[in-house]
């Protein structure tokens, strides 16, 4: 089965930290742009990171930038958010997902189940 599994959500103060982790299995991600969405209750679903299926070049989101890191490790199947300087508006369930390069030979995106990040004090 094709699945990725997120880690790392909690509980955490403003201005704290958070490192959040996918694990893909079933299929590799060295062929997928890894992506982290997120969404807060009554809004929509924003990209918040991306990330090139080579690791060679990384977009984020304005509300992010500067605080978010997106990263792979294609040996071991995985990406990673850093997250740090939270922000309450950070709150929201975020999801990872894993878009493949040519969607004209294939088009179906892999999406995790989500893990909850809840920025309070």
């Amino acid at each position: 089965q094709m699945q990725l599994v997120e880690s790392g959500g909690g509980l955490v103060q403003p201005g704290g930290s958070l490192r959040l982790a996918c694990a893909a299995s079933g299929f590799t991600i060295n062929n997928y742009a890894m992506n982290w969405y997120r969404q807060a209750p009554g809004k929509k679903r924003e990209l918040v990171a991306a990330i090139t299926s080579a690791g060679s070049s990384t977009n984020y989101a304005d509300s992010v930038k500067g605080r978010f890191t997106i990263s792979r490790d294609n040996a071991k199947n995985t990406v990673y958010l850093q997250m740090n300087s939270l922000k309450p508006e950070d709150t929201a369930v975020y999801y990872c997902n894993a878009a493949p390069v040519n969607r004209i030979l294939y088009n179906m995106d892999y999406w995790g189940k989500g893990t909850l990040v809840t920025v309070s004090s």
